[in-house]
């Protein structure tokens, strides 16, 4: 959206709008923009969420898995859970074969993994990024 209509559904001017809206940018509370893209117009058909559990819980470990989910451009969201999971993740894909070789040479035998448990998506119901933010009145 425009800074004007921005400024419009926030009820002041323009410049003030884009001043405020560069300090939230310096600030670092607006982290970035991007584009919605639709997954299955790019030929991602498969959604699946994988609960990790690792062997070990140490830092050291942790930070390895972490580096190395960085590495996996399916993974789309990691998440370090408090709990019997270690973590979360959010895994698209092609299709359900390009999944199953995804799951078993590139997560289920990275280093220190104990056991991946998935559940493929079947619908989408609601998704809606960020945080709830209330306007001022």
């Amino acid at each position: 959206m425009t800074n004007v209509e921005l400024a419009t559904r926030a009820g002041i001017t323009a410049p003030p709008c884009l001043r405020r809206v560069r300090t939230l940018e310096e600030s670092g509370v607006i982290r970035g923009y991007h584009a919605d893209l639709d997954p299955e117009a790019l030929g991602y058909s498969i959604i699946v969420f994988a609960l990790v559990s690792l062997k070990s819980q140490a830092e050291a470990d942790l930070q390895l898995f972490e580096q190395h989910v960085e590495t996996l451009p399916e993974v789309r969201e990691c998440y370090m859970l408090n709990g019997e999971i270690d973590f979360v993740l959010k895994i698209v894909a092609t299709d359900l074969q390009a999944f199953q070789r995804f799951l078993t040479s590139r997560l289920t035998p990275a280093p220190n993994v104990a056991s991946v448990k998935t559940s493929l998506v079947i619908r989408t119901s609601k998704r809606q990024p960020g945080v709830p933010v209330a306007l001022e009145q």
